[in-house]
Protein backbone atom coordinates (compact mmCIF):
# COMPACT_ATOMS: atom_id res chain seq x y z
CA UNK A 1 0.00 0.00 0.00
CA UNK A 2 2.85 2.33 0.02
CA UNK A 3 3.09 5.33 -2.29
CA UNK A 4 5.93 7.59 -3.23
CA UNK A 5 5.13 10.24 -5.49
CA UNK A 6 2.54 12.86 -5.87
CA UNK A 7 0.30 13.09 -9.33
CA UNK A 8 1.16 16.44 -10.68
CA UNK A 9 0.76 17.71 -14.50
CA UNK A 10 -0.86 14.37 -15.56
CA UNK A 11 1.91 12.13 -14.21
CA UNK A 12 3.49 10.53 -11.24
CA UNK A 13 6.55 12.82 -10.03
CA UNK A 14 8.59 12.34 -6.93
CA UNK A 15 8.67 14.34 -4.16
CA UNK A 16 11.04 17.38 -4.09
CA UNK A 17 12.20 16.21 -0.24
CA UNK A 18 12.33 12.79 1.14
CA UNK A 19 10.10 12.83 4.32
CA UNK A 20 7.07 9.96 4.63
CA UNK A 21 4.01 9.99 6.41
CA UNK A 22 3.14 6.62 8.23
CA UNK A 23 -0.13 5.48 8.10
CA UNK A 24 -1.37 3.48 10.93
CA UNK A 25 -4.40 0.98 10.99
CA UNK A 26 -6.03 2.50 14.35
CA UNK A 27 -7.75 -1.29 14.63
CA UNK A 28 -4.14 -3.34 14.54
CA UNK A 29 -2.17 0.18 15.55
CA UNK A 30 0.14 -0.82 13.09
CA UNK A 31 1.69 0.99 10.39
CA UNK A 32 0.13 -0.30 6.96
CA UNK A 33 1.86 2.32 4.51
CA UNK A 34 4.09 5.21 3.85
CA UNK A 35 3.45 8.35 1.51
CA UNK A 36 5.34 11.36 0.94
CA UNK A 37 5.38 14.33 2.75
CA UNK A 38 5.52 17.48 0.80
CA UNK A 39 6.24 20.94 0.87
CA UNK A 40 6.07 24.43 -0.54
CA UNK A 41 7.88 23.65 -3.43
CA UNK A 42 5.85 20.47 -4.55
CA UNK A 43 2.92 22.93 -4.19
CA UNK A 44 4.28 25.66 -6.22
CA UNK A 45 4.70 22.56 -8.85
CA UNK A 46 1.18 21.32 -8.50
CA UNK A 47 -0.49 25.27 -8.71
CA UNK A 48 1.88 25.95 -11.61
CA UNK A 49 0.61 22.78 -13.32
CA UNK A 50 -3.41 23.63 -12.02
CA UNK A 51 -2.57 27.13 -13.57
CA UNK A 52 -1.43 26.19 -17.42
CA UNK A 53 -4.51 23.60 -17.31
CA UNK A 54 -7.10 26.18 -16.47
CA UNK A 55 -7.18 28.19 -19.38
CA UNK A 56 -7.52 24.98 -21.76
CA UNK A 57 -10.12 23.17 -19.20
CA UNK A 58 -12.36 26.14 -18.71
CA UNK A 59 -13.03 27.19 -22.01
CA UNK A 60 -13.68 23.25 -22.53
CA UNK A 61 -17.81 23.06 -23.24
CA UNK A 62 -19.17 22.20 -20.65
CA UNK A 63 -20.64 18.35 -22.21
CA UNK A 64 -17.17 17.66 -22.87
CA UNK A 65 -16.12 17.99 -19.37
CA UNK A 66 -18.74 15.80 -18.41
CA UNK A 67 -17.49 13.30 -20.75
CA UNK A 68 -14.17 13.56 -18.40
CA UNK A 69 -16.40 13.11 -15.09
CA UNK A 70 -18.42 10.69 -16.83
CA UNK A 71 -14.95 8.45 -17.50
CA UNK A 72 -14.12 9.00 -13.85
CA UNK A 73 -16.72 7.86 -12.48
CA UNK A 74 -16.67 4.72 -14.48
CA UNK A 75 -13.09 4.38 -13.28
CA UNK A 76 -13.91 5.10 -9.44
CA UNK A 77 -17.19 2.81 -9.48
CA UNK A 78 -14.76 -0.34 -10.37
CA UNK A 79 -12.35 0.22 -7.62
CA UNK A 80 -15.31 0.83 -4.99
CA UNK A 81 -14.63 -2.69 -3.32
CA UNK A 82 -11.09 -1.42 -2.78
CA UNK A 83 -11.77 1.87 -1.60
CA UNK A 84 -14.83 0.71 1.05
CA UNK A 85 -11.83 -1.70 2.09
CA UNK A 86 -8.82 0.64 2.52
CA UNK A 87 -10.65 3.36 4.53
CA UNK A 88 -11.95 0.36 6.87
CA UNK A 89 -8.08 -0.04 7.64
CA UNK A 90 -6.35 3.48 7.75
CA UNK A 91 -9.89 4.85 9.25
CA UNK A 92 -11.33 1.78 10.95
CA UNK A 93 -14.97 2.21 9.87
CA UNK A 94 -17.15 -0.93 9.79
CA UNK A 95 -16.77 -2.60 6.21
CA UNK A 96 -20.64 -2.37 6.11
CA UNK A 97 -20.47 1.48 6.52
CA UNK A 98 -17.76 1.70 4.41
CA UNK A 99 -19.26 0.35 1.34
CA UNK A 100 -22.42 2.07 1.52
CA UNK A 101 -21.10 5.70 2.69
CA UNK A 102 -17.49 5.63 2.39
CA UNK A 103 -17.62 4.31 -1.04
CA UNK A 104 -21.07 4.79 -2.02
CA UNK A 105 -21.89 8.46 -1.18
CA UNK A 106 -18.53 10.00 -3.13
CA UNK A 107 -19.75 7.92 -5.80
CA UNK A 108 -23.53 9.41 -5.99
CA UNK A 109 -21.97 12.98 -5.78
CA UNK A 110 -19.80 12.34 -8.87
CA UNK A 111 -22.34 11.09 -10.83
CA UNK A 112 -24.61 14.03 -10.11
CA UNK A 113 -22.35 16.39 -10.73
CA UNK A 114 -21.50 14.33 -14.55
CA UNK A 115 -24.63 15.85 -15.81
CA UNK A 116 -24.57 19.37 -14.05
CA UNK A 117 -23.30 22.65 -15.67
CA UNK A 118 -23.07 26.24 -15.02
CA UNK A 119 -26.23 28.10 -15.45
CA UNK A 120 -26.55 29.56 -18.96
CA UNK A 121 -26.13 33.56 -19.52
CA UNK A 122 -29.23 35.71 -18.83
CA UNK A 123 -30.14 39.03 -19.89
CA UNK A 124 -31.36 41.09 -17.03
CA UNK A 125 -32.50 44.58 -18.59
CA UNK A 126 -29.79 45.45 -21.11
CA UNK A 127 -27.26 43.31 -18.75
CA UNK A 128 -26.39 39.49 -20.13
CA UNK A 129 -25.33 38.24 -16.56
CA UNK A 130 -22.29 34.70 -17.21
CA UNK A 131 -21.17 32.78 -15.06
CA UNK A 132 -17.12 31.86 -15.23
CA UNK A 133 -14.78 29.18 -13.18
CA UNK A 134 -12.77 31.29 -10.29
CA UNK A 135 -9.56 29.34 -11.37
CA UNK A 136 -7.04 26.79 -9.45
CA UNK A 137 -9.22 25.99 -6.34
CA UNK A 138 -7.06 24.92 -3.72
CA UNK A 139 -8.89 21.91 -1.75
CA UNK A 140 -7.83 20.58 1.69
CA UNK A 141 -10.00 17.96 2.87
CA UNK A 142 -10.08 15.86 6.86
CA UNK A 143 -9.87 12.34 7.90
CA UNK A 144 -13.43 11.03 8.28
CA UNK A 145 -14.97 10.79 5.31
CA UNK A 146 -12.04 10.97 3.51
CA UNK A 147 -12.96 10.23 -0.09
CA UNK A 148 -16.64 12.07 0.07
CA UNK A 149 -14.94 15.18 1.46
CA UNK A 150 -12.40 15.20 -1.58
CA UNK A 151 -15.40 14.40 -4.05
CA UNK A 152 -17.43 17.27 -2.72
CA UNK A 153 -14.95 19.46 -3.76
CA UNK A 154 -12.88 18.64 -6.85
CA UNK A 155 -16.24 17.31 -8.73
CA UNK A 156 -17.99 20.25 -8.59
CA UNK A 157 -14.81 22.33 -9.14
CA UNK A 158 -14.26 20.21 -12.33
CA UNK A 159 -17.83 20.92 -13.50
CA UNK A 160 -17.41 24.67 -13.11
CA UNK A 161 -14.08 23.83 -15.11
CA UNK A 162 -11.81 24.86 -11.98
CA UNK A 163 -8.84 23.07 -11.99
CA UNK A 164 -7.48 21.56 -8.82
CA UNK A 165 -4.20 21.09 -6.05
CA UNK A 166 -5.79 18.49 -3.23
CA UNK A 167 -4.05 18.28 -0.10
CA UNK A 168 -5.63 15.12 1.44
CA UNK A 169 -5.45 14.63 5.53
CA UNK A 170 -2.41 13.13 6.56
CA UNK A 171 -4.22 10.23 8.91
CA UNK A 172 -6.17 9.08 5.77
CA UNK A 173 -3.92 9.60 2.41
CA UNK A 174 -4.51 6.58 0.88
CA UNK A 175 -8.26 7.13 -0.69
CA UNK A 176 -7.08 9.53 -2.29
CA UNK A 177 -4.14 7.65 -4.17
CA UNK A 178 -7.27 5.28 -5.50
CA UNK A 179 -8.92 8.51 -7.16
CA UNK A 180 -5.91 9.95 -8.72
CA UNK A 181 -5.13 5.98 -10.24
CA UNK A 182 -8.64 6.19 -11.41
CA UNK A 183 -7.95 10.16 -12.80
CA UNK A 184 -5.07 8.61 -14.44
CA UNK A 185 -7.72 5.64 -15.81
CA UNK A 186 -9.94 8.37 -17.28
CA UNK A 187 -7.53 10.64 -19.40
CA UNK A 188 -8.22 13.62 -17.91
CA UNK A 189 -6.28 16.85 -18.97
CA UNK A 190 -2.62 17.03 -17.39
CA UNK A 191 -2.86 19.64 -14.28
CA UNK A 192 -6.30 19.51 -14.29
CA UNK A 193 -6.27 18.04 -10.60
CA UNK A 194 -3.49 17.39 -8.68
CA UNK A 195 -2.06 15.32 -5.83
CA UNK A 196 0.08 16.79 -2.95
CA UNK A 197 0.00 15.21 0.70
CA UNK A 198 2.14 16.55 3.21
CA UNK A 199 1.59 18.23 7.15
CA UNK A 200 -1.27 20.67 6.86
CA UNK A 201 1.05 23.38 8.85
CA UNK A 202 3.23 23.47 5.71
CA UNK A 203 1.31 21.80 2.70
CA UNK A 204 -1.82 23.13 3.39
CA UNK A 205 -0.49 26.27 4.82
CA UNK A 206 1.13 26.44 1.26
CA UNK A 207 -2.06 25.74 -0.60
CA UNK A 208 -3.86 28.83 1.29
CA UNK A 209 -1.28 31.35 1.36
CA UNK A 210 -0.33 30.76 -2.44
CA UNK A 211 -0.33 33.51 -4.46
CA UNK A 212 -1.79 31.81 -7.73
CA UNK A 213 -4.63 30.05 -5.74
CA UNK A 214 -8.09 31.85 -6.38
CA UNK A 215 -10.15 29.95 -3.46
CA UNK A 216 -9.56 27.57 -0.93
CA UNK A 217 -12.30 24.81 0.03
CA UNK A 218 -11.59 23.56 3.36
CA UNK A 219 -13.72 21.05 5.95
CA UNK A 220 -12.00 20.16 9.31
CA UNK A 221 -11.66 22.01 12.54
CA UNK A 222 -13.01 25.73 13.01
CA UNK A 223 -10.15 26.57 14.93
CA UNK A 224 -8.18 25.86 11.60
CA UNK A 225 -10.07 27.08 9.47
CA UNK A 226 -10.10 30.14 10.61
CA UNK A 227 -6.39 30.18 10.58
CA UNK A 228 -7.24 29.16 6.42
CA UNK A 229 -8.81 32.63 6.30
CA UNK A 230 -6.25 34.76 7.62
CA UNK A 231 -3.50 32.79 5.01
CA UNK A 232 -6.10 33.74 2.18
CA UNK A 233 -6.88 37.12 3.84
CA UNK A 234 -3.73 38.96 2.56
CA UNK A 235 -4.89 38.52 -1.33
CA UNK A 236 -8.31 38.93 -0.96
CA UNK A 237 -8.77 34.87 -1.94
CA UNK A 238 -12.27 33.67 -1.53
CA UNK A 239 -12.27 30.95 1.29
CA UNK A 240 -15.43 27.80 1.58
CA UNK A 241 -15.33 26.51 4.90
CA UNK A 242 -17.12 23.47 5.90
CA UNK A 243 -16.55 23.12 9.80
CA UNK A 244 -17.11 21.68 13.49
CA UNK A 245 -21.10 21.24 14.83
CA UNK A 246 -23.03 20.12 17.93
CA UNK A 247 -26.29 19.38 16.12
CA UNK A 248 -29.51 19.32 18.28
CA UNK A 249 -31.79 16.55 17.95
CA UNK A 250 -35.05 17.99 19.42
CA UNK A 251 -37.88 14.96 20.45
CA UNK A 252 -40.89 16.29 21.03
CA UNK A 253 -43.23 14.68 23.99
CA UNK A 254 -45.64 13.42 20.87
CA UNK A 255 -42.78 11.73 19.05
CA UNK A 256 -42.47 8.44 17.91
CA UNK A 257 -40.03 7.59 21.21
CA UNK A 258 -38.58 4.26 20.70
CA UNK A 259 -37.78 5.53 17.27
CA UNK A 260 -36.74 8.85 17.54
CA UNK A 261 -33.93 7.95 20.13
CA UNK A 262 -32.78 4.55 18.31
CA UNK A 263 -31.99 6.87 15.15
CA UNK A 264 -30.70 9.51 17.22
CA UNK A 265 -28.07 7.22 18.66
CA UNK A 266 -27.21 5.93 15.34
CA UNK A 267 -26.53 9.30 14.01
CA UNK A 268 -24.18 10.06 17.14
CA UNK A 269 -22.11 7.02 16.56
CA UNK A 270 -21.81 6.72 13.09
CA UNK A 271 -18.51 6.31 12.23
CA UNK A 272 -17.65 6.43 15.75
CA UNK A 273 -19.10 9.37 16.23
CA UNK A 274 -16.42 11.38 13.71
CA UNK A 275 -18.98 13.12 11.90
CA UNK A 276 -19.30 16.63 11.66
CA UNK A 277 -23.29 16.85 11.15
CA UNK A 278 -24.09 14.21 14.69
CA UNK A 279 -26.58 14.82 16.34
CA UNK A 280 -24.59 14.88 19.97
CA UNK A 281 -26.78 16.51 21.86
CA UNK A 282 -30.08 14.41 22.60
CA UNK A 283 -33.05 17.30 23.50
CA UNK A 284 -35.93 15.13 24.98
CA UNK A 285 -39.31 16.50 26.91
CA UNK A 286 -39.40 16.21 30.19
CA UNK A 287 -42.38 14.02 30.28
CA UNK A 288 -40.20 11.57 28.55
CA UNK A 289 -37.22 11.99 29.57
CA UNK A 290 -36.38 8.86 32.21
CA UNK A 291 -38.17 6.82 29.26
CA UNK A 292 -35.72 8.59 26.61
CA UNK A 293 -32.63 7.38 28.87
CA UNK A 294 -33.54 3.87 29.28
CA UNK A 295 -33.64 3.17 25.49
CA UNK A 296 -30.76 5.12 24.97
CA UNK A 297 -28.98 2.89 27.12
CA UNK A 298 -30.45 -0.23 25.80
CA UNK A 299 -29.48 0.85 21.61
CA UNK A 300 -25.53 2.09 23.15
CA UNK A 301 -25.72 -1.34 24.16
CA UNK A 302 -26.32 -3.21 21.09
CA UNK A 303 -23.29 -1.34 18.80
CA UNK A 304 -20.50 -4.11 19.38
CA UNK A 305 -17.05 -2.45 19.11
CA UNK A 306 -14.03 -4.52 16.87
CA UNK A 307 -12.52 -5.12 13.56
CA UNK A 308 -14.26 -3.16 10.77
CA UNK A 309 -14.17 -6.11 8.82
CA UNK A 310 -16.39 -8.53 11.38
CA UNK A 311 -19.77 -8.82 10.08
CA UNK A 312 -21.01 -7.93 13.78
CA UNK A 313 -19.19 -5.04 14.37
CA UNK A 314 -21.03 -1.61 14.72
CA UNK A 315 -18.18 0.64 15.99
CA UNK A 316 -14.70 0.82 14.86
CA UNK A 317 -11.86 2.25 16.63
CA UNK A 318 -11.49 5.87 16.50
CA UNK A 319 -8.79 7.67 13.88
CA UNK A 320 -5.95 7.65 16.08
CA UNK A 321 -4.31 7.76 20.04
CA UNK A 322 -4.31 11.59 20.11
CA UNK A 323 -7.97 11.30 19.30
CA UNK A 324 -9.04 8.79 21.85
CA UNK A 325 -7.32 10.72 24.46
CA UNK A 326 -8.93 13.73 23.31
CA UNK A 327 -12.40 11.69 23.72
CA UNK A 328 -11.76 10.49 27.09
CA UNK A 329 -10.64 14.14 28.36
CA UNK A 330 -14.45 15.26 27.33
CA UNK A 331 -16.10 12.48 28.67
CA UNK A 332 -14.08 12.84 32.01
CA UNK A 333 -14.41 16.90 32.07
CA UNK A 334 -18.77 15.79 31.49
CA UNK A 335 -18.41 13.86 34.47
CA UNK A 336 -16.73 16.12 36.36
CA UNK A 337 -19.21 18.48 35.87
CA UNK A 338 -22.38 16.11 36.94
CA UNK A 339 -22.98 14.51 33.96
CA UNK A 340 -24.93 11.05 34.76
CA UNK A 341 -23.26 7.98 32.89
CA UNK A 342 -26.17 6.50 31.43
CA UNK A 343 -23.41 4.04 28.82
CA UNK A 344 -20.14 3.42 28.14
CA UNK A 345 -17.89 5.71 30.15
CA UNK A 346 -14.49 5.52 30.62
CA UNK A 347 -14.65 2.17 32.59
CA UNK A 348 -16.63 0.53 30.30
CA UNK A 349 -14.78 -2.85 28.64
CA UNK A 350 -13.04 -1.74 25.17
CA UNK A 351 -10.45 -4.39 23.01
CA UNK A 352 -7.45 -4.89 24.12
CA UNK A 353 -5.58 -3.09 21.02
CA UNK A 354 -7.07 -0.33 19.44
CA UNK A 355 -8.05 3.21 19.44
CA UNK A 356 -11.58 2.17 21.00
CA UNK A 357 -13.89 4.33 23.00
CA UNK A 358 -17.53 2.88 24.24
CA UNK A 359 -20.06 4.32 23.07
CA UNK A 360 -21.24 6.66 25.36
CA UNK A 361 -24.32 8.17 26.77
CA UNK A 362 -24.42 11.40 29.33
CA UNK A 363 -27.95 12.58 31.10
CA UNK A 364 -28.54 15.18 33.16
CA UNK A 365 -26.01 17.45 30.53
CA UNK A 366 -26.39 20.81 31.25
CA UNK A 367 -26.61 23.06 28.32
CA UNK A 368 -24.12 25.42 29.04
CA UNK A 369 -21.55 22.99 29.70
CA UNK A 370 -17.98 21.70 27.75
CA UNK A 371 -20.10 18.50 26.91
CA UNK A 372 -23.14 20.33 25.42
CA UNK A 373 -21.12 23.41 23.98
CA UNK A 374 -17.83 21.13 22.84
CA UNK A 375 -17.49 19.09 19.30
CA UNK A 376 -16.11 15.94 21.43
CA UNK A 377 -15.76 13.92 17.80
CA UNK A 378 -16.21 10.35 19.35
CA UNK A 379 -19.08 8.16 20.36
CA UNK A 380 -20.54 10.54 23.18
CA UNK A 381 -24.28 11.75 23.24
CA UNK A 382 -25.03 14.48 25.69
CA UNK A 383 -29.10 14.37 26.55
CA UNK A 384 -30.93 17.56 27.98
CA UNK A 385 -34.34 17.89 29.08
CA UNK A 386 -36.67 20.58 27.77
CA UNK A 387 -39.72 21.92 29.35
CA UNK A 388 -41.95 23.29 25.81
CA UNK A 389 -41.14 23.94 22.42
CA UNK A 390 -39.92 27.64 23.04
CA UNK A 391 -37.15 25.90 25.56
CA UNK A 392 -36.08 23.25 23.40
CA UNK A 393 -35.33 25.87 20.44
CA UNK A 394 -33.56 27.90 22.99
CA UNK A 395 -30.91 24.88 23.95
CA UNK A 396 -30.67 23.86 20.51
CA UNK A 397 -29.63 27.52 19.39
CA UNK A 398 -27.25 27.92 22.65
CA UNK A 399 -24.31 26.96 20.53
CA UNK A 400 -21.41 28.63 18.49
CA UNK A 401 -22.16 25.99 15.77
CA UNK A 402 -24.98 25.68 12.92
CA UNK A 403 -24.40 22.83 10.78
CA UNK A 404 -27.05 20.11 11.07
CA UNK A 405 -30.28 18.91 13.73
CA UNK A 406 -33.41 16.71 13.53
CA UNK A 407 -36.66 17.39 14.86
CA UNK A 408 -39.07 14.31 16.01
CA UNK A 409 -42.79 15.14 16.06
CA UNK A 410 -46.04 13.40 15.10
CA UNK A 411 -47.27 16.44 14.20
CA UNK A 412 -45.29 16.87 10.69
CA UNK A 413 -46.41 21.24 11.50
CA UNK A 414 -45.32 21.16 15.04
CA UNK A 415 -41.85 19.89 13.80
CA UNK A 416 -41.58 22.17 10.66
CA UNK A 417 -42.06 24.85 12.77
CA UNK A 418 -39.08 24.06 15.38
CA UNK A 419 -37.27 23.59 12.32
CA UNK A 420 -38.02 26.86 10.58
CA UNK A 421 -36.72 28.45 14.23
CA UNK A 422 -33.60 26.18 14.75
CA UNK A 423 -29.98 28.41 13.52
CA UNK A 424 -28.63 25.58 11.41
CA UNK A 425 -28.06 24.92 8.05
CA UNK A 426 -30.03 21.66 7.59
CA UNK A 427 -32.60 20.05 10.11
CA UNK A 428 -34.54 16.29 9.37
CA UNK A 429 -37.64 16.21 10.06
CA UNK A 430 -38.49 12.36 11.88
CA UNK A 431 -35.42 10.84 10.26
CA UNK A 432 -35.93 12.04 6.53
CA UNK A 433 -33.06 11.21 4.43
CA UNK A 434 -29.97 12.53 3.72
CA UNK A 435 -30.33 14.21 0.07
CA UNK A 436 -26.81 14.76 -1.72
CA UNK A 437 -28.12 17.38 -4.11
CA UNK A 438 -29.38 19.63 -1.04
CA UNK A 439 -27.23 22.38 -0.18
CA UNK A 440 -25.09 21.40 2.59
CA UNK A 441 -22.97 23.72 5.00
CA UNK A 442 -23.41 26.04 8.49
CA UNK A 443 -24.02 28.73 10.13
CA UNK A 444 -21.60 30.57 12.62
CA UNK A 445 -18.81 28.49 13.19
CA UNK A 446 -19.68 25.69 11.34
CA UNK A 447 -18.53 27.31 8.34
CA UNK A 448 -19.59 29.69 5.20
CA UNK A 449 -20.48 28.35 1.74
CA UNK A 450 -22.63 25.63 0.59
CA UNK A 451 -21.44 21.92 -0.80
CA UNK A 452 -23.49 19.82 -2.75
CA UNK A 453 -26.07 20.37 -5.79
CA UNK A 454 -25.70 23.14 -7.83
CA UNK A 455 -25.11 24.91 -4.79
CA UNK A 456 -22.25 23.52 -4.25
CA UNK A 457 -21.33 23.88 -8.18
CA UNK A 458 -22.08 28.14 -7.84
CA UNK A 459 -19.41 28.29 -5.06
CA UNK A 460 -16.66 27.77 -7.61
CA UNK A 461 -18.21 30.29 -10.16
CA UNK A 462 -17.68 34.22 -10.58
CA UNK A 463 -20.85 36.34 -11.72
CA UNK A 464 -20.38 39.02 -14.82
CA UNK A 465 -22.47 41.27 -15.87
CA UNK A 466 -21.65 42.57 -19.95
CA UNK A 467 -23.95 45.36 -20.44
CA UNK A 468 -25.41 45.34 -24.09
Amino acid sequence: MDRAHFFIGGEWVAPKGTGVIEVENPTTERVIAQVPSGDASDVDAAVAAARAAFGPWSQLKASVRSEHLSRLHTALAARADLIAQTVSQELGTPLKISQRVQAGLPLAVLKGFVSMSPPEPEMIGNSMVVREPIGVVGAITPWNYPLHQVMAKVAPALAAGCTVVLKPADLTPLVAYLLFDAVQEAGLPPGVVNLVTGPGPLVGGAIAAHPHVDMISFTGSTAVGAQITRLAADRIARVALELGGKSANVILEDADLAKAVKVGVANAFLNSGQTCTAWTRMLVHQSRYEEALGIAGAAAAAYPMGDPFDEGTRLGPLVSAKQRETVWGHIERGINDGARVVAGGLRAAVPDTGYFVAGTVLADVEPGSAAAQEEIFGPVLAVIPFADDDEAVAIANNSRYGLAGGVWSSNEERALSVAWQMRTGAVDINGAAFNPLAPFGGYKQSGNGRELGRFGLEEFLEVKAIQR
